[in-house]
């Protein structure tokens, strides 16, 4: 999944825990107020998951800029030395 995926399907899965538990509640339901309990906390590990997938992936982009634009710099420089008949 993507991490706007898992987002926001931890979204629901938060939303819908939490309506599970107040249900649980009303009709004296423990196992119902459980079920929601655990399926907040899936919610809330989905939608963590999501945040370090985005962050992983704007940190690897942020790598591959600096790299490309030294790549750039360095292919410049080589491309003028090449023009002035002073090649590596």
């Amino acid at each position: 999944m993507g991490s706007k995926t898992d987002q926001i399907k931890g979204l629901a899965n938060q939303a819908a825990g939490k309506l599970k538990q107040g249900v649980g509640k009303i009709t004296g339901s423990k196992e119902t107020q459980a079920k929601g309990a655990a399926q907040e906390v899936k919610g809330k590990a989905q939608q963590t998951m999501g945040k370090a997938k985005s962050a992983v992936k704007d940190t690897a982009n942020k790598v591959a800029d600096k790299a490309n634009k030294k790549l750039d710099d360095w292919g410049g420089r080589l491309t003028s030395r090449i023009a002035q008949g002073r090649a590596p």
